[in-house]
């Protein structure tokens, strides 16, 4: 069976202590908590890790109008791009402002970034049990108004954290390590 947000709401419901739902838009507090609650802590937690499930690559062209000053090219954002992911090169000449790319580097960019993966069925298995822990703290004081139960969840939640990070760590493989002109120069 495919998992889908009220899956996700009712995982962390049942960590909470709380009635499942039927839908994010049921006239119950725990709906209305969950519904609150659920896209911000998805983009949230997505964009705190490299995720190999989120991980995108795009080539940018650049934008019509150049910036006004001190870089050459504007590169728009993807729609999905939840973080920019830094290249492996040190010399490349370009910063994020807003929902664009500066650069003085190239008239293409190459990018690698971390995209807004909606549908839960699409997600790593680790991840999906990171993203209902981390609603389960969120909406726990509201549904429960116990601290006490909140800072469990926060423990079960740090934990679930440190366990998908090193899954997901142990199929991207090292990565090489970015090699500084000015350590370079010393050998």
């Amino acid at each position: 069976m495919a998992q889908n947000a009220v899956d996700l709401c009712n995982t962390a419901l049942q960590r909470v202590g709380a009635t499942s739902i039927m839908s994010l838009l049921d006239n119950s507090p725990e709906a209305r908590a969950c519904n609150l609650a659920y896209e911000t802590n998805r983009r949230d937690e997505i964009r705190k890790h490299r995720w190999n499930f989120a991980i995108k690559r795009a080539v940018l062209a650049p934008d019509s109008t150049a910036p006004l000053f001190d870089y050459t090219y504007a590169f728009t954002l993807p729609t999905d791009c939840i973080r920019v992911l830094r290249p492996s090169t040190v010399d490349l000449d370009w910063q994020v402002e807003g929902r664009k790319i500066l650069s003085n580097d190239s008239d293409t960019l190459r990018l690698k970034y971390l995209a807004d993966i909606i549908d839960p069925a699409q997600w790593d298995a680790s991840f999906y049990n990171v993203c209902s822990m981390a609603l389960a703290v969120d909406i726990s004081e509201r549904l429960t108004q116990s601290n006490t139960k909140k800072q469990l969840l926060m423990q079960e939640y740090d934990l679930a954290v440190r366990m998908a990070r090193r899954m997901d760590a142990f199929e991207s493989g090292p990565e090489d390590a970015v090699e500084d002109t000015w350590l370079v120069a010393r050998l």
